[in-house]
């Protein structure tokens, strides 16, 4: 479990396609206090780490299925582009997002962008079957960031990003057209669960 708090920004140092995608990542974490087998947040994914090294810099590698790809945005990662990280959530750590599981739900587009003050409003568009999970001052994860959604107008919903936001995560270099992972709040997904059966 996560938090959609981002700790890190990670870079893409290395992709191979093997029988699976196989990526390296590197990052600010000090991997001695990573474990083989954990699990770590890469743009919202939960990815299991297969290797660690400290040459040329820190970096884990992960492996990643046909399935994971064709879910999510991984189908579009380049090498040296920079990539949200977060570490599993411990017991006792400050849960200062929403619990975000890192199974993501689909991939939303970023349509419109305009400045508002120092920040920046994005829309995005939700697939179909996802936009009925996100409400007005809901919470939703994108690109495993935490974030409050501001409105909704059917498939459309907007986000606002403080300056703080842009400069400790990617969507300080937010592009319309881009692809973004889509995780909807899980609370969200339970209760239409539970109105579809009232």
């Amino acid at each position: 479990m996560f938090t959609g708090i981002v700790t890190d920004l990670g870079e893409i140092l290395e992709l191979e396609q093997r029988g699976d995608l196989r990526a390296r990542i590197g990052t600010a974490y000090d991997v001695a206090g990573i474990d083989i087998g954990a699990s770590i947040a890469c743009d919202g994914v939960c990815l299991t780490v297969v290797a660690l090294g400290r040459a040329p810099r820190n970096w884990f590698d992960v492996e990643i299925s046909a399935e994971s790809v064709s879910k999510t945005n991984i189908g579009d990662w380049r090498l040296g582009q920079r990539l949200n990280l977060e570490r599993a959530l411990k017991l006792g750590d400050e849960l200062g997002g929403h619990i975000v599981s890192g199974h993501v739900d689909g991939v939303a587009e970023v349509v419109k962008i305009a400045p508002e003050g120092d920040s920046l409003r994005v829309t995005f568009r939700a697939p179909r079957e996802l936009a009925r999970f996100i409400a007005p001052k809901g919470s939703v994860a994108l690109n495993g960031t935490s974030l409050t959604v501001n409105e909704v107008e059917g498939c459309d919903f907007g986000i606002n990003f403080i300056p703080h936001t842009q400069a400790a995560t990617t969507w300080g270099g937010v592009a319309v057209g881009q692809r973004i992972n889509l995780e909807v709040d899980t609370m969200a997904r339970y209760v239409a669960r539970l109105r579809d059966f009232a």
